[in-house]
């Protein structure tokens, strides 16, 4: 029978081992207090750093792989599997290849083209802007993807501006073709996605897609020995005028590909695309990401946010893209049971407000928010891999270490200004430099412009590109590019977003330049001058349009010439949703527009003495701003 004698004392441990582990048990804690996020940032680096040398190293050995080669071996590699799912259709990778080769075998044919031709593509969310944008890829041509959204003389600028061989035009965009046909340049070839054509001298498509062949054009027709070589122009309204086209070139596209792989997605999931594909985060995010992983994605027509959930969970969503009004208009929705029952894991998008996040959590469950910030023509994108509510990205060490060495694959030189909100330009001291923020100040984001981290600029015209450039910042010859945002970053190094400067806001998730809007307006009759700018409206992202206005003497305001304007000749995001009329116009020392106070003033009929308009689409119609409908728009029961 055993008892005490039986038991043995442990063994001491030498006090060496005990040391280690309490000095290891330290570290971490001094880690985790003082460093918190250096796992995440190390985690972040090693994955970017290994992608970005992979490029590196096919550049050494002379070869240059773009992200369609990648989806051309990916069709031979995995053939069967499903790359594209519209309206319940699946689309497999080899579908996609056989398609985009009748394409490009149908134009090799017609002989009007040549490697490096631009092509216009005017198209909505479908299969086949897909296959004519890879079909024209593999031929080597510059696709243009056009807002569907810009009309008129807008859209006629758009079309000049990347002279185009071709325009290619959407079966459902017919009648925009027709408005602009009349004035489009006699030189540029239409042909429109259907079998049979109404229109004088315009070619079909969709009846020579199906007599072509499926054999792949010769290889040498789209390959490449330059990533530095356009492959897109991508149209942004900028800072100032009329929409631009933003060269992008085959590293971009490359680097846009790569951001679903870096928020870790992968081969398995399954990416659901609502924003429209001439967008850049749909085509080089969305699409090109999916290519990068071998993956599937989900093409929705047109942003639904009453489907949304439902075609998540009938296709198996696992990864999503938004911008922040898209987010919010989920949040608006009626809640349902069972909201959190779907099998969404990433969010990746830019411009989610904070107070929305966060009710986007709290109601749609444990999906990890991968915010960005980037523009479709800068030489500068953040990437929030820690996942901090409404911050945008990080620097850290190894940033400033990958910096210092001139990688700039995912690390990008930049800088927070002082900026003169008054005068609307940098601020620069007495030796004419300008001066860096400190942490907790908003300054003008601006991004190192070199050979490893250049602007490609626009296309058409040289001075668009010039405009947002900035020389001798802080020494003599060096250049940057203006990005037109205000940044925050704080003392634990993240990066906000606060505002945009200059003659843009955003408005569902558009840019609109100010410009563009008040030049419509002043081509009305009875419009002297036209001040455009953005406001806050509560509970809604990015600024609404208003409008001040000076009438010409002794005219009269006809609100509905007012709305028939802005609808024909402006995106519905640009159309002013307020306006004032004025008897005269502020001006600032320098005989500029003055908006500060404008924007201040906002559209309040309680405050304001003028007499205040709001655009009711319910009725289309401009109507009179009383104090109760004011109390509607405050309360978010009114829908824009």
């Amino acid at each position: 029978m055993g008892g005490c004698d039986d038991l043995h004392p442990l063994p001491m441990l030498p006090s060496w081992v005990l040391g280690a582990a309490a000095g290891i048990i330290s570290l971490h804690l001094i880690q985790k207090l003082l460093f918190p996020y250096f796992w995440a940032d190390l985690r972040y680096l090693l994955k970017v750093l290994m992608y970005g040398l992979r490029v590196e190293l096919y550049q050494l050995q002379g070869r240059v792989v773009a992200v369609l080669d990648k989806f051309v071996k990916l069709a031979e590699k995995q053939p069967h599997k499903p790359f594209l799912i519209y309206k319940g259709k699946v689309h497999s990778y080899r579908d996609v290849d056989r398609r985009s080769n009748r394409v490009a075998q149908d134009f090799l044919q017609d002989g009007a083209l040549k490697k490096g031709d631009t092509v216009a593509l005017l198209m909505g969310n479908e299969p086949d802007f897909i296959h004519v944008w890879f079909g024209l890829a593999k031929l080597g041509c510059v696709v243009a993807f056009l807002n569907f959204n810009v009309r008129s003389r807008s859209l006629l600028h758009c079309v000049s501006s990347c002279e185009p061989k071709i325009l290619v035009v959407g079966a459902d965009l017919l009648g925009t073709l027709e408005e602009i046909l009349p004035n489009l340049q006699k030189d540029i070839r239409i042909w429109i996605m259907t079998k049979d054509s109404n229109f004088p001298n315009v070619h079909t498509l969709l009846d020579k897609i199906e007599d072509a062949s499926e054999d792949p054009v010769p290889a040498n027709q789209c390959s490449t020995n330059n990533l530095k070589s356009p492959v897109l122009y991508i149209f942004t309204s900028g800072t100032t005028g009329l929409p631009k086209a933003a060269v992008v070139s085959h590293m971009q596209v490359l680097k846009g590909a790569a951001g679903l792989w870096a928020f870790g997605a992968t081969a398995e999931d399954i990416i659901y695309i609502t924003l429209p594909l001439y967008h850049s985060a749909a085509s080089l995010l969305g699409i090109g990401g999916c290519i990068e992983l071998g993956a599937t994605f989900v093409l929705k027509q047109k942003f639904s946010a009453s489907q949304f959930w439902g075609d998540c969970k009938t296709y198996n969503v696992t990864v999503i893209q938004y911008i922040g009004e898209l987010c919010r208009y989920l949040c608006s929705q009626p809640v349902k049971e069972g909201e959190k029952n779907h099998k969404v894991r990433l969010a990746v998008g830019n411009g989610l407000r904070s107070d929305v996040w966060r009710e986007f959590l709290d109601r749609f469950g444990g999906v990890k928010i991968c915010e960005f910030y980037g523009a479709t023509e800068g030489n500068i994108c953040f990437m929030s891999h820690t996942g901090k509510i409404g911050s945008v990205g990080r620097t850290h060490f190894f940033y400033k270490v990958t910096i210092n060495l001139h990688y700039t694959f995912f690390f990008f030189p930049f800088d927070l200004i002082k900026y003169d909100f008054q005068k609307d330009e940098p601020i620069r001291n007495k030796h004419g430099w300008c001066e860096k923020v400190k942490k907790g100040e908003a300054g003008l984001l601006i991004s190192k412009v070199n050979a490893k981290n250049p602007f490609f600029g626009y296309a058409g015209n040289m001075r668009y590109a010039e405009k947002k450039l900035l020389c001798e910042v802080f020494k003599k010859g060096d250049l940057y590019f203006n990005t037109g945002d205000l940044m925050v970053q704080d003392h634990e190094n993240f990066l906000y977003f606060w505002d945009r400067i200059g003659d843009t806001f955003r408005w569902k998730g558009e840019n609109v330049a100010t410009t563009e809007v008040s030049d419509v307006i002043v081509m009305l009759d009875f419009i002297q001058e036209a001040n455009v700018y953005g406001v806050t409206v509560p509970d809604h992202e990015g600024k609404a349009g208003m409008a001040s206005l000076i009438l010409k003497q002794n005219t009269s305001f006809d609100l509905e010439q007012m709305y028939k304007q802005v609808v024909t000749y402006l995106p519905s995001y640009a159309c002013p949703l307020f306006l004032r009329v004025q008897e005269e116009m502020e001006m600032t020392g320098t005989f500029k527009q003055q908006k500060f106070q404008l924007v201040d003033e906002g559209f309040n009929p309680s405050t304001v003495t003028d007499p205040l308009y709001f655009l009711d689409n319910s009725r289309k119609a401009y109507v009179l701003l009383t104090k109760e409908v004011h109390e509607v728009i405050l309360s978010g029961k009114m829908k824009f």
